[in-house]
């Protein structure tokens, strides 16, 4: 049986170890953390054995970076980059009653939570979050690094670029693009393109402001051939 650590013990992380216990196909060893409060504590039952760079000491587990919030939803980006693992350390984990299509395609580092479906040729790309009981419909495309919170839904073929943040019950029309780290707010509706490094919210949705400095940060880098894995 596969071994699996996840980096990170915040709540993205325990819901994360809740899906591996339940898939039932990977043994957890535990939570990585760089908390020192929490090194040799559990969290939900699940052990936090040391800081994120342990990875690097545990050659043979398989790793789920699961770190970020609206705040800084571009922690776990920063983090992949820090942990400069090869592309097969990662895993990619599918709660048992997510759904997805024979025809959809799911990177490595991706989490996919209870009740989500994936319907017809969507691409999900690596180390994307993806919140219960969202729905993506036919050819969507979801970049990497991107969160999707629970109760979203995806018109057919819709893009999510890179990085980019979908609040809780928002919903995106059929064929729009939300920019690379631009970020939507909860219950939103999506009715055309939004563009990079934004903002938006309300039904229809529209642009209150810049995004966050950090995923400012993340866009400048992408702009100027900085590291994308």
């Amino acid at each position: 049986m596969n071994e699996v650590v996840i980096v990170g013990a915040g709540g993205f992380a325990r819901e994360a170890a809740q899906a591996v216990r339940a898939a039932g196909d990977a043994e957890l060893l535990g939570h990585l953390d760089d908390n020192a409060a929490l090194h040799g504590t559990e969290v939900d039952g699940v052990p936090v054995l040391g800081g994120c760079d342990l990875v690097h000491a545990l050659p043979g587990a398989r790793v789920v970076v699961c770190v970020g919030n609206p705040g800084d939803y571009a922690a776990r980006a920063r983090l992949v980059r820090r942990l400069g693992l090869p592309e097969d350390r990662y895993a990619t984990v599918i709660h048992p009653t997510a759904v997805v299509s024979s025809t959809s395609r799911v990177g490595p580092g991706s989490v996919l939570l209870a009740h989500c479906v994936l319907t017809a040729a969507v691409r999900v790309g690596a180390h994307v979050a993806v919140m219960p009981q969202v729905v993506l419909t036919h050819d969507d495309v979801v970049e990497e690094y991107v969160t999707l919170a629970s109760g979203v839904r995806l018109g057919g073929g819709a893009r999510l670029e890179r990085g980019a943040y979908v609040g809780s019950g928002a919903l995106v029309r059929e064929g729009t693009a939300v920019g690379a780290w631009s970020l939507i707010g909860m219950g939103s509706t999506v009715l055309g393109d939004v563009p990079p490094g934004e903002v938006w919210a309300g039904s229809p949705a529209r642009r209150l402001r810049a995004a966050p400095a950090p995923a400012l940060d993340e866009l400048l880098t992408k702009q100027l051939g900085g590291p994308v894995a």
